[in-house]
């Protein structure tokens, strides 16, 4: 394979105000630098857009350090290795690193994971089983403290954590899983997923929806959305309840506070746990998540979506419909 000399990158123009548009992001063609010694050089096939990349884009201290106007975006990206100069990763293998958006990255040979393609297609690693799904397993079952027999509610179940919480929940001997989603196909998706019950939010009050869905309350809510979902599930816990507090998509680009939840005294009396998490402090689920989430792939019992476009320059608004909901399943670009 020929190494190019030119690589082209998305780099963050300006920051957003509320929503993002494209012309916070601007297409740059650049020299491809030589590797140092120890790093790689590897042709992205794959990249990842993810809701927590809204947050990046603000100038505020948070858990992940900000973006830089003027500077590439990055995450999570899977692709091959096309010059080496390290003795540990070779020409050809196909690795997992964190310099999306971009078409090539130089990486340290310490900062990239080799995947196995022939196991699984490539952007599986992006999604069912890399960070998204060690999400979805983590927040469950470690941060919500699943128990079977439970009643599990996932607000955005038809995205990429959501529909995997449901599945697993389901599969680990929950005894019902109810799933919002922000349209008719996503319901009807989430039904052929497995989920016991599923509604589409436009239709009317979350809360009045995740009654009629959970006539006996509900014991476990992973929440993706935050607001009006959070307040409904918190209505509808059941006393010891817990909730996973993954993400807050319903939130994350507003310019005023969000007005809900409005009932969160309730949590007192109810003496529920609402746990925030992050997936980086459950790396040591891993192994324990990949043993069982390659087995019930190999069965059958475990499906994944994805939507894709293809691209570098259909990246930004593959975030933007990404942030608007968009997607079913993980939202990943082609290169």
């Amino acid at each position: 394979m020929i190494t190019p000399t030119k690589t082209r990158q998305i780099v963050l123009a300006s920051r957003p105000q509320g929503w993002p548009t494209p012309e916070n992001f601007r297409l740059e063609t650049i020299e491809l630098p030589a590797p140092a010694d120890g790093q790689v050089v590897v042709a992205n096939h794959y990249m990842s857009v993810d809701p927590y990349m809204r947050g990046r884009m603000n100038d505020v201290k948070s858990y992940a350090p900000p973006f830089q106007v003027d500077r590439p975006l990055d995450g999570a990206a899977v692709g091959e290795v096309i010059v080496s100069a390290s003795p540990d990763v070779h020409i050809g293998q196909i690795v997992l690193h964190g310099l999306g958006w971009r078409e090539h990255a130089v990486v340290p040979a310490t900062a990239v994971t080799v995947v196995d393609a022939v196991a699984a297609p490539e952007s599986a690693y992006l999604s069912v089983l890399g960070m998204t799904g060690l999400t979805a397993y983590a927040g469950l079952m470690a941060a919500a403290r699943f128990r079977p027999g439970d009643t599990v509610f996932v607000s955005g179940a038809a995205g990429a954590v959501g529909s995997l919480v449901g599945q697993i929940a389901k599969l680990s001997g929950a005894a019902r899983v109810i799933g919002s989603a922000g349209s008719p196909a996503k319901v009807a998706r989430l039904r052929e997923l497995g989920f016991d019950a599923a509604f589409n939010y436009h239709d009317g009050p979350v809360a009045d929806q995740l009654r009629a869905a959970a006539p006996d309350g509900i014991d476990v809510y992973f929440d993706n959305v935050g607001g009006d979902h959070l307040e409904a599930a918190i209505d509808s816990l059941n006393n010891g309840g817990h909730v996973a507090l993954c993400g807050a998509i319903s939130q994350y680009n507003s310019t005023e506070p969000p007005a809900a939840p409005r009932n969160l005294a309730l949590a007192i009396g109810k003496q529920l746990t609402l746990q925030g998490f992050l997936v980086g402090g459950h790396r040591d689920l891993m192994p324990e998540f990949h043993e069982k989430v390659v087995g019930w792939l190999a069965d059958g019992s475990l499906r994944w979506d994805e939507t894709v476009r293809k691209g570098l320059d259909a990246a930004p608004q593959a975030f933007i419909d990404l942030l608007a909901g968009a997607n079913t399943g993980k939202m990943v670009v082609r290169l």
